[in-house]
């Protein structure tokens, strides 16, 4: 699941720079507002990726302190049965992980945005 945050990140950026570019050959400012939808979209699949880590965390807690014997091996992480504020696609959203990458990301891009409209 962190290999799928990072190339997230990764095409991220890829794309962000890919639409500056093709924004500096043009002076079209409908690209400047497609900037944006890419970092929407990557923030949000993080953050899913992320939360699908948590789920997993907790069930790997819950295996590991169930007897043995006792054990289902069911493969099932979901928000219903781990239901807490960490486990909540919310909080995955504005983690200090994620804000930390795409908060940062979007502020160049509007920086980006006003230097070349200025």
């Amino acid at each position: 699941m962190a290999n799928n945050s990072f190339l997230l990140k990764g095409w991220a950026v890829t794309l962000e720079a890919g639409i500056f570019a093709l924004a500096a050959k043009d002076t079209n400012k409908l690209y400047f507002l497609i900037a944006y939808i890419p970092i929407i979209i990557f923030w949000g699949l993080d953050a899913y990726y992320l939360l699908q880590e948590r789920l997993y965390r907790s069930l790997y807690e819950k295996v590991q302190q169930t007897k043995e014997d006792e054990i289902d091996f069911s493969l099932k992480a979901t928000t219903q049965e781990f239901h807490s504020n960490k486990n909540c696609y919310w909080n995955c959203l504005f983690s200090g992980t994620e804000l930390g990458f795409y908060l940062p990301l979007a502020i160049v891009c509007g920086g980006i945005i006003i230097i070349t409209h200025i």
